[in-house]
């Protein structure tokens, strides 16, 4: 019985190492067939072991979701509350620019009354959630903003810029357009 469990394990951690690869390399669409060749393992294996192409990604992402939200834990008690969230929607946009597939996997994820609760979206949500509401409170952010906004928006600059020559530039101009407005100042 435990080798059945250590050969689960280590197919596993294969077939994760493997679709990190595969996602890197082509993005949230990354062939599962694929990754399971590569893996050595079935088909049957890797929806075992992952049965949405959701829950496969979720695993990927998960250590850079972890980083965000400790990120954000680190950033709730920032002096200037606007700040410390713009700072951690820059550390987001970076993610999501530099991870391939991240802004991807979080398009699979639109708002619902239930979202999943392991989900990235929903994971990252709750992450930022303190951050905006503190500088709601503080008058510095508008206060019909939600977590998914700027979620949203922040994952729509990131697919928008991914095929541009300096993607990371490009989704940092557009996200310093989206926070300080379109408007000259006097």
């Amino acid at each position: 019985m435990s080798t059945q469990r250590s050969d689960a394990r280590r197919n596993y951690q294969r077939i994760l190492e493997v679709a990190e690869a595969e996602v890197a390399a082509h993005g949230a669409d990354a062939s599962l067939e694929q990754i399971a060749r590569t893996a050595g393992v079935g088909s049957a294996t890797v929806r075992r072991h992952f049965p949405t192409r959701q829950a496969l990604l979720t695993a990927v992402f998960r250590e850079r979701i972890e980083h965000l939200i400790a990120y954000a834990d680190g950033l709730r008690t920032a002096d200037d509350s606007r700040a410390a969230l713009l700072d951690w929607l820059r550390t987001l946009l970076d993610y999501a620019v530099s991870a391939r597939g991240l802004a991807d996997a979080l398009t699979y994820e639109p708002p619902t009354d239930r979202p999943a609760p392991h989900s990235c979206g929903t994971t990252l949500e709750s992450a930022g959630a303190p951050l905006l509401a503190r500088a709601i409170r503080d008058k510095t952010v508008n206060p019909d903003v939600t977590p998914h906004d700027l979620i949203t928006l922040t994952v729509g600059i990131a697919l928008a810029t991914e095929h541009h020559a300096s993607p990371t530039t490009e989704a940092t101009h557009l996200l310093h357009l989206l926070t300080t407005g379109l408007t000259p100042r006097p």
